[in-house]
């Protein structure tokens, strides 16, 4: 029952750390009880939010591509996994692969977890988890590469996740909560959920170049009704997609939005009005779009929009300015409102962007895990919009 009344969902207290731990006799116990003075309430707390122990192992994400898990022991267990995307940006921070061919063709993250189990697990050993930037920092220090490609962005993330869990635990406090205290967010937000209904890109086996065609339902009064709004229009959304273009047209993609091969982009949103209006929710569903262009970005600078046709007569390739001009025109005529490495950096882009005036979503990626972190950090940085990937996949909170 002790998970029950836990505040974090990953906290175990009933989970005992591995044998290697020190574990004093009974006898020793016993006569350290004698001579030992009271324990002060900030002994206690600090011995609790001490890091005693870090073990990384290789799982399986929804994808069937290897990720890392971490589970990190203090007088408690939580666990945390990574997520991986299959479109990457080109300044993302390095998911350390093993490379090897003869192992799930070279995407395995037995590398990262050893760095996870041989360098950072055994430097993080009494470190206070409540001081989540101190801890973020001893890691980026022992990588000391830009985009985390010495010791993995997915080791990295997959301690820092933890860290985070750990002094949410520590605190007393739901993970939501924590998150919130650390970036020093003043309120807290439900965010609208952002249904990722139709898949192009390397999400898709269709012409779509671009990525995630998102539907949002801005005019709810409540997190369930956002969620009913966004099942009606999924429903309605493949009804027409089937009577337009056939049953199989209905299959999905990476993330379980629908992969018709519809012609062009513009196509793909026309659809999702069509669906919303058919569904009564005009002006109280929003469009939004991830349009992954490092995707189609080609090495002279431009962008290829028929890039999954190659080689093709280059009638839909856009220079930077024109695709900007692309993006106006979607815009204007939709009703349309990127990854680090550790918590700690994810909460300053979320402050930097707010800051310059930009709206934040936190992402998801498209190899998600039972993990369920981004929604308390959705929450605790009162971002505003949580993505969902599809009303298909299942979402735990």
């Amino acid at each position: 029952m002790a998970l029950a009344r836990s505040p974090n969902p990953f906290l175990s207290p009933s989970l005992t750390p591995p044998s290697r731990l020190p574990r004093p006799s009974r006898h020793l116990a016993i006569r350290a009880s004698a001579v030992a003075a009271p324990q002060t309430a900030a002994a206690k707390a600090s011995r609790e939010s001490a890091v005693k122990y870090v073990k990384a192992r290789q799982i399986i994400d929804s994808r069937g591509n290897p990720t890392v898990e971490v589970d990190l022991f203090t007088d408690a267990v939580y666990r945390s996994a990574v997520p991986s995307g299959a479109s990457t940006g080109i300044y993302e921070a390095l998911e350390l692969r093993d490379g090897d061919k003869k192992t799930y063709g070279g995407k395995g993250v037995l590398h990262a977890v050893r760095n996870i189990n041989e360098i950072l697990g055994p430097k993080l050993v009494g470190v206070d988890v409540r001081n989540q930037a101190d801890v973020d920092a001893i890691m980026l220090e022992l990588d000391g590469t830009p985009h985390k490609s010495k010791l993995g962005a997915n080791a990295i993330l997959g301690v820092s996740l933890s860290i985070c869990r750990a002094g949410a635990g520590a605190k007393g406090v739901p993970l939501y909560k924590h998150i919130q205290d650390i970036s020093g967010t003043k309120e807290l937000v439900m965010p609208v959920p952002a249904f990722n209904v139709i898949n192009g890109g390397s999400h898709a086996g269709n012409n779509l170049a671009m990525q995630e065609f998102m539907i949002l339902p801005v005019g709810a009064a409540s997190f369930s009704e956002a969620f009913r709004m966004g099942s009606e229009v999924y429903h309605i959304l493949k009804g027409i997609i089937k009577a337009k273009y056939g049953q199989d047209a209905c299959n999905v993609g990476d993330e379980g939005g629908f992969a018709p091969n519809v012609q062009d982009n513009r196509e793909g949103l026309v659809l999702l009005m069509d669906a919303i209006e058919r569904a009564g929710y005009t002006g109280k569903i929003k469009i939004g779009m991830d349009a992954a262009a490092s995707e189609f970005f080609m090495k002279d600078g431009r962008y290829d929009l028929n890039f999954k046709n190659q080689p093709n007569d280059g009638a839909h390739v856009y220079t930077a300015q024109s695709l900007c001009e692309l993006y106006n025109e979607f815009v204007r005529d939709f009703p349309i409102v990127n990854q680090i490495g550790t918590v700690s950096e994810s909460i300053k882009a979320a402050l930097d962007s707010k800051a310059a005036g930009w709206g934040v979503m936190v992402s998801h990626r498209s190899g998600e895990t039972e993990d369920n972190f981004i929604a308390d950090l959705s929450v605790g940085l009162a971002s505003g919009q949580l993505p969902m990937i599809s009303i298909t996949v299942p979402f735990k909170k």
